[in-house]
């Protein structure tokens, strides 16, 4: 089973930058989906950015392209969410989650298809 552990969430005046980790483990072979959702109280968890361990692609939600980058650790088996420019409308509960990409299939931007959890981390952006 994949395992995901978040960290570094906390508080950060706008325009300022803040960077999540997600390190994974129990995980060997390639295919593997990595998402960072977000959700914000009264609205529905949102595809931040969509990262996929056997394709150089990525896909990032319009309201956070241009700001956020994913990145990895190979050796550290750790994802990476650097936000920068943060916005107030950033604020949420950031997740991090995993699942097995299908074969020949691009990786799902929708909460629903994830099936591995990070407990989630909390991000406050004030004005």
């Amino acid at each position: 089973q994949v395992q995901l552990v978040e960290s570094g969430g906390g508080s950060v005046q706008a325009g300022g930058s803040l960077r999540l980790s997600c390190a994974v483990s129990g995980y060997t072979g390639s295919g593997l989906c990595m998402g960072w959702f977000r959700q914000a109280p009264g609205k529905e968890r949102e595809g931040v950015a969509i990262y996929s361990t056997d394709q150089i692609t990525t896909y990032y939600a319009d309201s956070v392209k241009g700001r956020f980058t994913i990145s990895q650790d190979n050796a550290k088996n750790t994802l990476y969410l650097q936000m920068n420019n943060l916005k107030p409308e950033d604020t949420a509960m950031y997740y991090c989650a995993a699942v097995h990409r299908p074969f020949g299939r691009s990786c799902s931007r929708g909460s629903a298809d994830y099936h591995y959890w990070g407990q989630g981390t909390q991000i406050t952006v004030s004005s």
